[in-house]
């Protein structure tokens, strides 16, 4: 006991030392100043579980079931295929480094460990940003491995691990043979950027729809305000969108508010919203419930609607 409160000590005034630091030195309004306050103010506030735990084990094969590990990792499974979308599994995101991951730590553990996921059958990736790409995360994956990635982005892919990796641009799609039968995924327009450094501005950045057996789903992936979801609503009807909506303030012109995720996913036509990219990471300069109670209030009487609240539950579709 008194061990740790000698390191919780440490770390505390470590950290408020550095964050005292670097205000005194430069503006707040620099990004790389502001960049290292977070960081350091987050050596003090350590990742809480989640309130909900998913059990795959228990899934039935034959429904469309997803449970929300925290940000934009979303676990899916489509009838008997298990899907991952941009899977982040582990406390930090960011660089990788001789010292280990360099970047923002998680508000909120992930729901469920690399170890407690089921085999995975294919892996989503929306685009190359390190809170959406994420090398030790892929790394962790229990498969055989076969990912669906943005264009340009299959060496990233295959730095990971992951040999079997599909490019597609907008208006592509593919057909993805698993051991627990097949899925079609059709990339499609969003409103981003995918860059993972300032140079290599040619990677691409992608939504998806994913269909198996007559059902079709979309994953947002991340996305400011776009006409983009009313062009692929005549490709429905939709069971549900996960939709990203956190991280807008003052990134929206890269990131869409909870209002315009709700407005995108009606455009697409999607019976239920499932909502991501929010809370996990403090990306955005909104308070950390403030997306939620956005998206709650933009639903009015449609509350139910809402495929679930926060990270670890899970949203089974009706039959």
């Amino acid at each position: 006991m008194a061990k740790d409160l000698s390191r919780r000590r440490f770390l505390f005034l470590g950290s408020t030392a550095l964050a005292g630091t670097v205000a005194s030195v430069q503006s707040s309004a620099n990004p790389t100043v502001r960049f290292l306050r977070e960081r350091a103010a987050e050596l003090v506030k350590p990742s809480r579980g989640t309130k909900f735990t998913p059990d795959p084990s228990a899934w039935d094969q034959n429904r469309l079931t997803a449970s929300l590990l925290g940000h934009s990792t979303v676990l899916i499974n489509f009838e008997g295929v298990n899907i991952i979308t941009d899977p982040v599994l582990f406390p930090r995101i960011g660089a990788q480094s001789v010292f280990g991951t360099l970047g923002p730590i998680r508000r909120q553990a992930c729901a469920l460990s690399a170890t407690a996921l089921p085999k995975i059958d294919l892996v989503l990736l929306s685009h190359a940003h390190l809170d959406h790409l994420d090398f030790p995360s892929l790394g962790a994956l229990n498969g055989p491995l076969q990912a669906v990635t943005a264009k340009n982005t299959t060496d990233l892919v295959k730095m990971a691990g992951i040999d079997k990796a599909t490019e597609l641009a907008w208006g592509e799609s593919t057909r993805v043979k698993t051991g627990n039968g097949d899925v079609e995924v059709e990339a499609f327009e969003v409103r981003h950027w995918g860059a993972r450094w300032r140079h290599d501005t040619q990677r691409g950045y992608n939504g998806y729809i994913i269909k198996r057996n007559g059902k079709k789903i979309i994953f947002g992936g991340d996305t400011a305000m776009t006409s983009s979801f009313k062009d692929i609503r005549r490709k429905g009807p939709f069971e549900f969108a996960c939709m990203p909506i956190g991280a807008y303030n003052p990134y929206l012109h890269s990131h869409c508010n909870p209002e315009q995720a709700l407005q995108m996913a009606n455009d697409a036509g999607a019976k239920y919203v499932l909502p991501m990219h929010f809370y996990t990471f403090r990306l955005g300069r909104e308070v950390a419930t403030e997306p939620m109670q956005r998206l709650q209030t933009a639903l009015k009487s449609e509350t139910d609607r809402l495929g679930w609240r926060q990270a670890g539950e899970t949203f089974v579709l009706k039959a």
